[in-house]
């Protein structure tokens, strides 16, 4: 039985900002910044800003700006700014809207103090009233509460500013920080401190960096050393010093992180979208390279094999795009291997447990490994005692390091809201695991063989890129056209989920997914003249019932259009897919909705990569 659940705390917004900081002893830093949060624009923020100090304070250089980090490079262009070290920040606005004296870097009364901060101090009104009454705030932020309480700490206990620091973040209690200080009488130090939300430190020969997200700073470094929770660090050009939370020194080496930093770029594509789609079949041969050996044998870790085994039920616990991989995935786990499984959306399984088996096991599919509901999950049943497995794209993330086991999905960095190839690593992934925990091989399927014919297929569809612009410039672009519908059966339906999600986050189109039997039951109402429904049809014993189904919609003015593979094929179907098992269709039938969803943002003239009110990371509770 599952440990009841306590409502530990609740954020508004914890990780969609950026944070990036330079310390060097010979590179100017403004252009190391505003490049590192161009890396993190994908991240979905509202204003941006940067401090560099000068070792003459009157030199010191202060830029915010509302809008994207564009606005602010050509702010900052116009300005005589000189320095080696520097601090700067996108924001997603939380408390205070968006504007200029809500951006960070926040500073305090006296200007000696600047700070940018990831995440929300929960009790910054009752510290506010308590301890800077006396304050007259510039800003709406709960950030300025924390840099003014340095401020006061030092000026009035007569503090260092380490110490300062650590005792503002005892304040602070449990609430959620990534804290980047800089103090104007120390130019070339930076004070760092964590706690649920995500930073690192990149070490270099003469310099050192910090960010929160590794991408921003691969074209500096590719060593990083990860902070843990409550840990505090002193990061000098030369030198970084890291404290655990009761003060003492603490030595960690740094991880190697093997990125190449031209992947983060769009090189010769429009939109990331476009070039994460086209990449799809190159993270499947490599997940294939990963996890195969020379005679097929999947290769996923015989103490990870051992206790899925042992387990009387998995739980996938999964948000977003990754809840529909698990949906795929879920019925392999089931079909292939006779073992229970049950998916969850993570913020709802945090507070909502449900009775658990007496030997669970979870898996954690994450594309950021840094998802906060997730987390919080993964809290809890590390406390309980319970083991785990993480898939992520991100290794030495949270969800990575905190679970008992963990499997890279290999995909590369994915940089557009919309997730694509991340989709496609996590329901191979799972197939792989699925396919090894079977004692004997899966009847008439070679899975190494057939996730090779799938890789193909991916590309063949990719390549057809100009059918998918056409049906999108028909069917979803025109000013008329207000919602869409994709329907399937079995794991078609968990398809259709993931299509609709695709076109309504990154074209504002209403649509919904939903298995094709349940239209009777209500939709039908919602269908009206023109109205398209995308019927995906890959699965032979739903085949005709599908199509029934589409019938339904078709009799009512619909337009219709089916995604079907090659053995279910009829006269005047849309799209053939090529024939594959059953359970592995979704890794083919997604290729169209992803190229679907592309170009109706792309013809309603919308930023394909970073749509409106989403981020990235989309790590909130």
């Amino acid at each position: 039985m599952g440990r009841p659940i306590k409502n530990k705390w609740s954020l508004i917004n914890m990780y969609y900002c950026g944070i990036v900081g330079y310390t060097g002893m010979t590179k100017q830093s403004a252009p190391i910044l505003l490049k590192g949060l161009e890396k993190l624009e994908y991240r979905g923020y509202d204003s941006a800003g940067v401090f560099i100090p000068s070792k003459n304070a009157d030199a010191d250089v202060l830029v915010r700006e509302k809008g994207r980090v564009a606005d602010l490079e050509a702010l900052v262009a116009t300005k005589q700014v000189s320095g080696t070290t520097g601090i700067a920040h996108t924001r997603w606005a939380t408390h205070g809207a968006p504007a200029v004296k809500n951006s960070h870097p926040q500073y305090s009364a006296d200007e000696r103090f600047y700070l940018v901060h990831n995440g929300v101090i929960e009790n910054f009104n009752e510290l506010k009233q308590t301890y800077l009454s006396d304050v007259e705030f510039q800003s709406d932020t709960d950030t300025e509460v924390a840099v003014q309480l340095i401020s006061k700490f030092v000026n009035e206990d007569n503090l260092s500013t380490f110490d300062a620091f650590n005792k503002a973040l005892v304040l602070f209690g449990d609430s959620a920080y990534g804290f980047l200080l800089m103090d104007e009488h120390e130019p070339d130090r930076m004070y760092v401190a964590k706690r649920k939300s995500p930073l690192l430190i990149g070490v270099g020969s003469d310099f050192n960096v910090v960010t929160s997200d590794a991408v921003a700073m691969l074209d500096e470094t590719h060593d990083f050393i990860e902070l843990l929770d409550g840990e505090v660090a002193i990061v000098d050009p030369t030198q970084v010093q890291l404290f655990n939370e009761q003060g003492e020194a603490v030595e960690r080496e740094p991880f190697h992180l093997d990125i190449d930093a031209s992947e983060t770029d769009k090189g010769i594509y429009p939109y990331y979208m476009l070039k994460e789609i086209d990449e799809q079949p190159v993270v499947m041969r490599r997940l294939m390279e990963r996890y195969f050996d020379a005679n097929g044998q999947a290769l996923v870790g015989k103490a990870i094999l051992d206790e899925m085994r042992a387990a009387d039920q998995i739980y996938i616990i999964a948000a977003g795009t990754s809840y529909h991989a698990g949906l795929a995935g879920a019925r392999m786990f089931e079909q292939w291997a006779q073992k229970p499984t049950q998916v969850y959306l993570s913020s709802e399984f945090a507070y909502e447990q449900p009775l658990l088996v007496e030997k669970p096991f979870f898996i954690f599919l994450s594309q950021s490994g840094e998802t906060a509901d997730s987390r919080e999950v993964l809290q809890n049943i590390n406390q309980a005692g319970y083991h785990s497995l993480t898939l992520t794209n991100v290794e030495k993330s949270t969800l990575w390091r905190e679970a008992t086991y963990a499997l890279p999905l290999l995909a590369g960095p994915e940089i557009a809201v919309a997730s694509t190839k991340a989709y496609v690593a996590q329901v191979t992934l799972q197939a792989i695991l699925a396919y090894a925990l079977v004692d004997s091989q899966v009847a008439n399927l070679d899975l190494q063989d057939e996730l090779s014919e799938i890789t193909v297929g991916i590309q063949g569809i990719i390549d057809d890129k100009e059918t998918f612009q056409a049906v999108a410039d028909e069917l979803l672009v025109p000013e008329t056209t207000h919602s869409a519908f994709y329907i399937g059966r079995g794991v078609d339906s968990t398809v259709a989920l993931e299509a609709a999600l695709k076109l309504k986050e990154i074209s504002y189109v209403q649509a919904e997914g939903f298995a094709a039997g349940e239209l009777k039951h209500g939709t039908l109402a919602l269908i009206e003249e023109e109205t398209p429904v995308m019927a995906l049809i890959t699965q032979p014993k739903t085949a005709g019932l599908v199509r029934g189904n589409l019938s339904e919609t078709t009799a009512r003015g619909s337009h219709a259009f089916t995604i079907v593979t090659k053995a279910l094929a009829q006269d005047g179907d849309g799209y053939v897919l090529p024939d594959t098992n059953p359970l592995l269709a979704p890794l083919l039938s997604v290729i169209p909705a992803q190229l679907l969803a592309y170009y109706t943002s792309l013809g309603r003239g919308l930023d394909v990569d970073r749509p409106r009110n989403l981020a990235k990371s989309v790590t909130v509770q």
